[in-house]
This record gives C-alpha cells, sequence and structure tokens, in this order.
C-alpha cells in the first residue's frame, strides 16, 4: 500500500532528521568521551609527578639527615618533640581549663555547706545537734580541700568564697532570727534546704565530661556522703519537737 505523497514526506522528512539527530549524539558522546580520556591522562600525569616529588624529597631529606652529627640529630628530634606536644597542648590545655572552672563552681557550693553548718551549730541549743552540725562543717572542710587541691592540678587557684545565693540566704536567716524565735526544728529545716543546694551542685558536677577519673570518684564519694546527710537532716526534722 502507497502512502498518500504529503504523509511520505513528512517521514522521509523524520526519517532523515533522526539520522541527523542521532549522528550529532554520537559525535558529542564521542567528544566527550575524548575529553574524558585526555583529562584522566593528565590526571595520571600530575598524579606520577606528585609522587615522583614526594619521593624525591623522601630521599633528600633521607640523605641530609644522615649527613648530620648525632648531636644535630638528638636536637633535631628533642625539636620535633617539642612541636608535636605544642600542637596537642591546646587539646589538653582546654579539657584541664574546663575541669577546673567545674570544680571551681562546685566549690562554691560546698563552702555554702560549711558556712550554713557552721552557723547552725553556732544558733542551736541543743548539745547534740550542735556536734553533729560541726561534724559536718569538718566533713564540709575535707570536701573542699579536695576539691582545691584537683582545682590546683588543673590550673586553678583554691577556691574559698561562697555563691551570692547562698550570702544572700544566710542574711535572710540572719534577719529573721532577729525577729522571730528559731528553734531546733527552724534550724534543721534550714539545712535541710541548704543540703538540697549541695546535691544539686554535685549532681551538676557529676554531668561534666570534663571531671574524670579519680576527680570523679572524688566526688561522687562526696555526692554519696551528702545523700545520706539529706536523708539524716530529713528524718530529725520530722521528729523535732
Amino acid at each position: 500500500m502507497n502512502l498518500p505523497e504529503p504523509i511520505s514526506d513528512a517521514a522521509d522528512k523524520a526519517q532523515d532528521l533522526h539520522s541527523e539527530t542521532t549522528d550529532k549524539a554520537k559525535s558529542l558522546y564521542d567528544d566527550a568521551a575524548d575529553k574524558a580520556k585526555e583529562a584522566a591522562d593528565k590526571a595520571k600525569g600530575l598524579y606520577g609527578d606528585a609522587a615522583d616529588s614526594v619521593k624525591e624529597a623522601s630521599d633528600k631529606a633521607a640523605q641530609r639527615f644522615n649527613k648530620l652529627s648525632t648531636t644535630q640529630k638528638v636536637v633535631g628530634g628533642a625539636l620535633l618533640a617539642a612541636g608535636l606536644a605544642y600542637l596537642i597542648a591546646p587539646k589538653k590545655k582546654g579539657k584541664a581549663k574546663r575541669a577546673a572552672k567545674a570544680l571551681d563552681q562546685l566549690l562554691l557550693y560546698v563552702n555554702d555547706r560549711t558556712e550554713g553548718y557552721k552557723r547552725a551549730a553556732a544558733e542551736s541549743k541543743d548539745s547534740t545537734l550542735t556536734s553533729y552540725y560541726q561534724k559536718l562543717v569538718d566533713q564540709s572542710q575535707d570536701f573542699a580541700k579536695t576539691l582545691n587541691d584537683y582545682l590546683v592540678k588543673k590550673g586553678g587557684e583554691r577556691e574559698k568564697g561562697t555563691t551570692l545565693k547562698g550570702k544572700l540566704y544566710r542574711k535572710l536567716m540572719d534577719a529573721q532570727a532577729l525577729v522571730t524565735k528559731r528553734d531546733e526544728k527552724a534550724i534543721l529545716a534550714a539545712n535541710v534546704y541548704g543540703e538540697q543546694w549541695a546535691l544539686k551542685a554535685f549532681k551538676k558536677a557529676l554531668r561534666r565530661k570534663s571531671l574524670k577519673g579519680n576527680i570523679r570518684q572524688a566526688i561522687e564519694k562526696q555526692y554519696a556522703e551528702s545523700q545520706k546527710t539529706y536523708k539524716k537532716l530529713k528524718e530529725m526534722t520530722a521528729t523535732a519537737a
């Protein structure tokens, strides 16, 4: 069956266009392949040149090193070690600084603990409670000494201060003592509140990843002692008259 002439012409043109497009695409593909191969050859050449340069530099360095005297080799090795130590030092220094900061913050609360129990010992009229409070003063001072020793090792200075919050709270207690009579139960309740502050400070310190090894173990031990004190103070407050 013969197609009408217009349709036949259209079909021929479509076939010619298809052939032309195919030829162009093949040509473009061939050009791209040639360029890719050329680039790969250049890269290979550059890599080879670079490898040769590194090897040549390494050989020259080895030859120069062998020509050095024993003293020069020792000095050179020491300088290299010093350079490596310098590169590593900033990281270690940063960790030490973070640890020192965490210890310093904890010490402010431990010192608050000391001052709080000193005040309770002076205010209490019960000899048994006074003795107990003094025992907690001594314990807090031991806590502070241990933490300060570690703080100094981390490059810090001994912390003897207290928190602003602690200072204000003690001033408030002093003001209340002038207005109302503070019985033993009120003193115990104030100590329970103060011990809560200490526990929060210990928890926060133990979340610091910079506090590791012996420092962390010391803080964990102090935290456990603070928990026992908190529990005992609450029991004493509940049974106080």
